[in-house]
């Protein structure tokens, strides 16, 4: 695992706003699978084959199904060090802001304050007359796919479907944050699955200082200012151990 280069250390020290861009890697450190139909039933499907508007309209209970299978496995893993590590860098910078590319709520569980869900949030629901959002205690099954409690419109999971538009407003809100921040990190996320790919340049050109946390080199390599190689859950958490050494010593103890 690399050294922190003191250059990030200061950095980051003087930093005002700082974003996170996160991807499968962080929450695969927590035991996450990539859900590419390793288990029974759903070896004989592809994550585009059910994640997908055209097959919910067809079989929407066998798509519930799956994301019940997939939510039973979401609740059951832990945010990992990693998580947790930039929830206590909140408390070294002024701003912090989490753009994750997952849908597992993970950052959230942790205790992050700001995070951004491009991809939404498999906890969710979402009516498909209405737009109301549906919390997952008030799902009911029993006459098989569950339906809004407020108009009796069709649920489906509050996440991005293959085909399907980001969310609009937190696809700005990530524009922003790119075009804003001091420092950039990407971290966990083989950035090529496009628009959250374009956020790390989007943020380079925009004169943030970028930083790539990765076991393997990718697209952000090429123009990032600092790689380091490795696991999230080890490197982000000796990371902040830096910073707060750094400003303890500086007497910038919040």
């Amino acid at each position: 695992m690399p050294n922190i280069p003191e250059k990030l250390v200061r950095r980051l020290a003087e930093a005002e706003k700082v974003v996170v861009l996160t991807g499968a890697g962080i929450s695969a450190e927590s035991g996450v699978p990539t859900f590419r139909g390793d288990d029974g039933l759903w070896k004989k499907f592809s994550p585009e084959e059910l994640a997908n508007f055209d097959a919910f309209m067809k079989n929407p209970q066998m798509v519930w199904e799956w994301y019940q299978y997939r939510r039973k496995i979401v609740e059951e893993v832990q945010p990992n060090p990693g998580h947790a590590a930039l929830v206590e860098l909140e408390k070294w910078v002024p701003s912090l802001v989490v753009i994750t590319q997952n849908v597992d709520n993970l950052h959230q569980r942790a205790g992050s304050r700001h995070v951004i869900e491009l991809h939404g949030n498999i906890l969710r629901n979402r009516c498909l007359e209405c737009g109301r959002i549906v919390t997952e205690k008030e799902l009911d099954f029993s006459d098989g796919v569950p339906r809004c409690p407020h108009c009796g419109g069709m649920l489906r999971p509050d996440v991005v479907w293959f085909g399907e538009m980001l969310p609009e407003e937190a696809l700005r809100q990530a524009y922003e944050a790119a075009e804003t921040c001091d420092v950039f990190f990407s971290v966990g996320t083989s950035a090529v699955v496009y628009p959250a790919a374009s956020l790390p340049e989007i943020a380079f050109q925009h004169g943030a200082f970028v930083v790539e946390v990765n076991p393997e080199p990718t697209p952000v390599t090429d123009f990032a200012h600092i790689v380091l190689r490795g696991k999230s859950g080890e490197i982000l958490p000796e990371l902040v151990a830096e910073i707060r050494k750094f400003k303890s010593e500086n007497q910038q103890i919040p």
